[in-house]
């Protein structure tokens, strides 16, 4: 039995890492750097093309439940996480070089995966391969692209996604800029880049300052959308001159929001702040975090210049845009994530219609789970994950049939089913009785308690087989 994988991003390789475990024989296809897209810059594997953070590691948030579940089940791109984790508060962030270095190492090494440097421009041929999964991600080529939408019968879906700068500490003027932590919460990691004071570098800005930033990024050059593209934004990704058409103090309470940060300058809030996230665990690069962007290069530099302790920022990385392809998942894909018109071919990571880094990688590892039930001649509720988890929150939103416009989306705790968990809320139904409603913070904590002793569970089935 042969499979092969197209993609080595984060699904693709934990596709991979998942099937060579279990003693399949695995070809990982991976386009770079023969071609190149218009966001990586290296060769290696699982490289991060937007954001360096994987989001909240906090026990009571969505995202960290699914992190938790991910490596109670040996998730890979967790393992990496762990070893080029840089400070970010309560954030699982890492140096992007570190990390897809060490994922790349790990699947060179293994000796049932083969990595092969070439383009998948088809999917029509028949090949050598038992199955086919495309875990190719947001930026499919366009041939493969072409073969996958003629495949699922459905007309292409996409959306605009936008990357943030990524500052050179040693422009950064410390004078101004403040380190520190929201709230004053101390680190979860140390490392050299960060100490004592917090993580994150901050820019403060009093009220004319915001102003004079929000008038020039408004006047600003951008980069339009093609004339036969409709321009349409992820609402997790939003660019930050998007935002400010919603209005002026829409930065405010996003990407530029100042509660729990007392300026030392003059012992209180600011009116706005820009926080700066380390790239590395050197501190030498830092990402201007929430800051996407579609506005051109030139004036990027000179709108950015404008936050205080920017002014004369050089940049490793400027921010830019590319579009992202995803498919009509109810529609087109079965239980197992299969096409329906063509079921040796599974779909895998961000294509499916899940966004983020972390839940296109569970995404990988639950579809190696149903490759691997159809190997084995299970069936697919034998590996489907329980509805109470993260796992299956995000499997119940690609087959939520009843959705008009499906869109991507990332684990929250809308996707968590309350019919799922009510042995678990009863309890505490009759506990806030009086109340008439659960305390958010006590249904969370359910939750993830819950759903980790349902994933405990299903990883024990799982090695019982």
């Amino acid at each position: 039995m042969k499979i092969r994988v197209a993609g080595g991003g984060l699904a693709g390789t934990e596709v991979a890492y998942t099937l060579a475990k279990a003693g399949v024989s695995v070809s990982l296809f991976e386009m770079r750097p023969q071609r190149e897209t218009e966001a990586h810059k290296t060769g290696n594997l699982a490289e991060l093309v937007c954001s360096n953070s994987f989001k909240s590691l906090s026990p009571v948030t969505a995202s960290g439940i699914l992190k938790e579940e991910m490596e109670l089940l040996g998730s890979l791109s967790i393992a990496a996480a762990r070893k080029s984790q840089v400070g970010a508060g309560e954030a699982l962030a890492v140096d992007r070089d570190l990390f897809s270095q060490e994922v790349t190492d790990r699947i060179e090494a293994h000796p049932n995966i083969e990595i092969i440097r070439e383009e998948i421009v088809g999917l029509e041929a028949p090949s050598e391969f038992d199955f086919t999964i495309v875990a190719t991600g947001p930026l499919t080529s366009p041939s493969l692209s072409e073969s996958l939408q003629k495949i699922s019968r459905e007309a292409e879906f996409y959306f605009y996604d936008a990357i943030s700068p990524v500052v050179q500490s040693e422009s950064i003027n410390t004078e101004i800029v403040f380190r520190g932590n929201r709230h004053g919460k101390e680190s979860r990691f140390a490392s050299d880049a960060n100490d004592s004071k917090g993580d994150y570098l901050n820019c403060p800005l009093n009220e004319a300052e915001y102003n004079r930033f929000l008038d020039a990024l408004d006047a600003a050059e951008k980069i339009e959308a093609k004339s036969f593209e409709r321009l349409k934004h992820f609402e997790g990704c939003m660019p930050i001159e998007e935002m400010l058409k919603r209005g002026r103090d829409t930065l405010r309470f996003g990407p530029m929001r100042p509660i729990g940060f007392d300026d030392p300058r003059t012992g209180r809030w600011p009116h706005a702040l820009v926080q700066l996230r380390a790239e590395n665990r050197e501190g030498t690069a830092y990402n201007m975090v929430g800051f996407q962007t579609r506005m051109k290069y030139g004036a990027q530099k000179e709108v950015f210049r404008l936050i205080p302790g920017l002014e004369s920022a050089q940049f490793y990385r400027l921010g830019s845009m590319h579009r992202n392809a995803f498919v009509n998942a109810p529609k087109v894909l079965n239980d197992d994530l299969s096409l329906v018109h063509q079921p040796n071919i599974f779909l895998a990571g961000q294509v499916t219609g899940v966004e983020g880094y972390m839940e296109s990688a569970a995404i990988g590892m639950l579809v190696a789970r149903f490759a691997l039930a159809r190997i084995h001649g299970r069936t697919v509720e034998s590996v489907r994950p329980p509805r109470a988890s993260a796992f299956g929150a995000l499997h119940s939103h690609l087959r939520n049939m009843e959705s008009p416009d499906f869109q991507p989306m990332g684990i929250n705790f809308g996707l968590f089913s309350d019919l799922a968990f009510e042995p678990a809320l009863a309890p505490l139904r009759k506990r806030f009785f009086k109340r008439k409603k659960i305390p958010k913070t006590d249904k969370r904590a359910m939750i993830a308690e819950w759903s980790l002793a349902q994933i405990r569970r299903y990883r024990a089935k799982e090695t019982a087989i």
